[in-house]
């Protein structure tokens, strides 16, 4: 009954969420990081609190790195599990695109399912955006005299909720589908022009785990429909070895920004390093050297598990 309930209730707020609109922002930033596949909360809110560990991921992305104004973004997310089946999330982000600069807070809050067979989580955030302009655009003697530049300077800032489902099937099948900017009005309440789009984010993936060998590949896919933002589609391949300790794959994006790129990392108890790299087939790459995109999470609480005596002697017996 308990989990009945709570699915009514989460549908109840889907479709009221749905039933509402507003303006829209520039842009949806959950297209800036790469590195999604590896840490699905930063744009997933049902992926908030599925971990037995609490979380802490620090992400650092330059895009078109050596261009002048080229964009950098910070992330700083915090997630874990609050309560039965509850759990909550927080997420800081600076960008800096030439002038244009985005600050974002976000709080979320899911419940998860978790059956035999299916894991399930339920995630709603609400979420805080200013986007301003950076001071120095006014030392342009062009842009002095201008009233939209100056209006600008103050930023402006918009209020938005979001809603994501994010789910593991049979221990190696993984799901999930965003809805960002269900609700997304401008907290001055002035009609810029900007309309409501309808946006989702869809990705699916599949761990297969190497049979003799140890390490697992998973391969996933993410379709990617976000606001000002092209359609574009990430195809990944992800491999795991040595118990998680080291990963490394590729990635390839069709649509909007066509680009392909690697990553590696590693693992060491609680903490967790990548590196991603990708260069774009965007005109603009003949004047950058590429992307790059570092993250670093903690899983506190976790340690990595040492064999006892019996353990080993069992391994031992096993083998012969």
């Amino acid at each position: 009954m308990n989990m009945q309930r709570s699915l009514i209730i989460l549908s109840a707020l889907l479709f009221v969420t749905l039933s509402l609109s507003g303006q829209a922002r520039y842009f949806d930033e959950r297209y800036i990081t790469t590195q999604h596949f590896i840490n699905p909360v930063l744009i997933n809110p049902g992926a908030t609190g599925n971990s037995e560990y609490h979380r802490l991921i620090g992400n650092y992305r330059s895009n078109w790195s050596t261009f002048p104004g080229a964009p950098k973004s910070y992330f700083f997310n915090y997630d874990g599990p609050i309560g039965n089946r509850l759990g909550f999330g927080a997420l800081l982000l600076s960008d800096r695109n030439g002038d244009l600069r985005t600050t974002k807070g976000q709080a979320a809050l899911s419940y998860t399912i978790d059956l035999a067979i299916n894991k399930l989580g339920f995630g709603i955030t609400g979420e805080y955006i200013q986007h301003s302009l950076n001071g120095s655009v006014v030392a342009n003697p062009l842009n002095v005299a201008d009233p939209e530049i100056a209006n600008r300077l103050d930023g402006t800032e918009f209020f938005d909720v979001s809603f994501g489902i994010n789910g593991l099937y049979n221990g190696n099948i993984s799901y999930g589908l965003v809805l960002p900017n269900l609700i997304s009005s401008r907290l001055d309440d002035v009609d810029d022009g900007f309309d409501n789009q309808f946006n989702y984010i869809l990705h699916a993936g599949y761990l297969w785990d190497v049979d003799g060998y140890e390490f697992d590949i998973e391969p996933s896919i993410f379709v990617k429909q976000l606001n000002y933002v092209p359609l574009h589609i990430d195809l990944n391949v992800l491999m795991h070895f040595i118990d998680d300790k080291l990963l490394g794959g590729v990635s390839y994006t069709v649509g909007g920004d066509e680009r392909f790129g690697f990553t590696i990392g590693t693992r060491v108890n609680a903490l967790n390093f990548a590196y991603s790299y990708n260069v774009s087939r965007n005109e603009l790459i003949q004047y950058s050297n590429g992307a790059h995109e570092f993250s670093i999470r903690v899983d506190l609480g976790r340690r990595d598990k040492v064999m006892d005596t019996m353990e080993v002697i069992e391994m031992i017996e096993e083998e012969k």
